[in-house]
């Protein structure tokens, strides 16, 4: 039988270095899994490469579509009775995302071996994160796994539902305004040289929009290395000084004051916080660990350090919804609505409602945000490229007016 010698790592996280025998590289790994080690790489004795590791970056990420469906089929699974490890097998078996099926698999072992299911979920924190862990442990704990992963499959099915339509709503003229940037510095660059060229044959005095543009030809002709330079070096000093405490604070301050943007942005913080809180609460997840996930997940810094003073006002005894109010942040009919629901002893309906609501306002808000940003594009495009095209075309008209008249 064919000997292969093996790198892995066992549960604890240690490299482990060995040889097995197996009939081929496939059970070497199946063997392997058993003796509880996660195989790196497995090859056969004698120089021949059986199975060379994929590097990280090459392989395909876990995306939030290929979470919800085994979310979703997971918890159809338990409900009809099937043991945690068989369901585990079956999923690792089927899911259609390779990096998945391997997590799966390894998740099976480790709890085959012993291991809850919430603490096999941490050996891959960039699929599975703290949310979901927490989650799942409370459902492990209460006896609702099933219940838990359907909370967890809408969560998930509605967060990335917000998060596209956000990405949407700012791409839309993030792209067009881009676009248009690029069309009026080739025609700057290439078109109006051409015609200042031809002007300049003709000796006579040019009018005034067309002397501008003329003028602003020539100085991004001088300056574009400059400009170039100066635009990237702003680029990443803006980025760098985002990393710093200071930065976000100030930066994330200054997106939720924009005009439009601003209030968008805020409807979305407000729907992203009363979901996560409110299927945290509603699963049984203890509040003061909830609202440090929440801060967390929040997005914004700003709303971060908010959530992180009315986790630090719980702490010491308050109720929710004064701190919350205090913040300003959030606004107060959600503050008010939280207290109700606390007060009622039906916070995670309550907040399961509030993010009804302004999930709906973020769907408003970006229908309305859309309609209104295509004819002010349509008059910004109009204005900058038509204004240089007339600019250009004026000194050709009043030639054509002399020579007629």
């Amino acid at each position: 039988m064919p000997v292969f010698a093996y790198q892995g790592r066992s549960p604890s996280g240690d490299v482990r270095k060995g040889e097995v025998e197996a009939a081929d590289a496939n059970a070497a790994r199946n063997r392997l899994r058993q003796m509880q080690i996660r195989p790196d790489s497995v090859k056969q004795k004698g120089g021949l490469s059986i199975d060379i590791p994929t590097p990280a970056f090459l392989k395909p990420k876990v995306k939030v579509k290929d979470l919800v469906i085994f979310t979703r089929q997971f918890a159809t699974m338990i409900d009809s009775g099937l043991p945690l490890v068989q369901c585990l097998d079956i999923q690792s078996k089927q899911a259609p995302n390779p990096t998945f099926r391997e997590e799966l698999a390894d998740i099976k072992d480790a709890v085959e071996s012993g291991s809850t299911f919430a603490d096999a979920l941490k050996r891959f924190p960039g699929t599975f994160d703290e949310l979901f862990r927490n989650m799942i442990a409370a459902g492990e704990v209460g006896g609702i796994l099933d219940t838990i992963l359907n909370r967890l499959a809408t969560y998930l099915e509605k967060a990335e539902r917000l998060k596209r339509q956000i990405k949407g709503a700012m791409m839309y003229p993030v792209i067009v305004i881009l676009v248009s940037i690029v069309v009026v510095t080739v025609l700057l660059l290439k078109v109006v040289p051409t015609f200042e060229a031809m002007f300049a044959e003709f000796g006579q005095a040019l009018p005034a929009p067309t002397a501008f543009v003329i003028a602003l030809s020539q100085w991004l002709q001088n300056n574009f290395v400059f400009i170039t330079v100066g635009a990237i070096v702003a680029g990443v000093g803006i980025k760098q000084f985002y990393k710093t405490e200071k930065g976000e604070v100030l930066i994330d301050g200054l997106m939720l004051k924009l005009p439009v943007f601003g209030e968008l942005l805020v409807r979305v913080a407000v729907a992203r916080f009363c979901r996560t809180l409110g299927t945290m609460v509603a699963s049984g997840v203890p509040i003061l660990e909830a609202l440090e996930i929440c801060s967390r997940t929040a997005g914004n810094k700003v709303i971060e350090n908010a959530v992180d003073g009315v986790r630090d006002a719980i702490s010491e005894g308050r109720p929710i919804a004064e701190p919350l109010s205090e913040a300003k942040v959030f606004p107060e009919m959600v503050c008010q609505m939280i207290g109700v629901g606390e007060a009622t002893g039906a916070l995670d309906v309550m907040l399961s409602k509030v993010a009804d609501f302004y999930e709906e306002e973020v769907d408003q808000a970006v229908d309305n945000l859309t309609s209104m940003m295509e004819p002010l594009i349509i008059v910004f495009l109009g204005v900058i490229i038509g204004g240089l095209v007339i600019a250009m075309y004026m000194p050709i008209f009043s030639m054509a007016s002399a020579i007629g008249g």
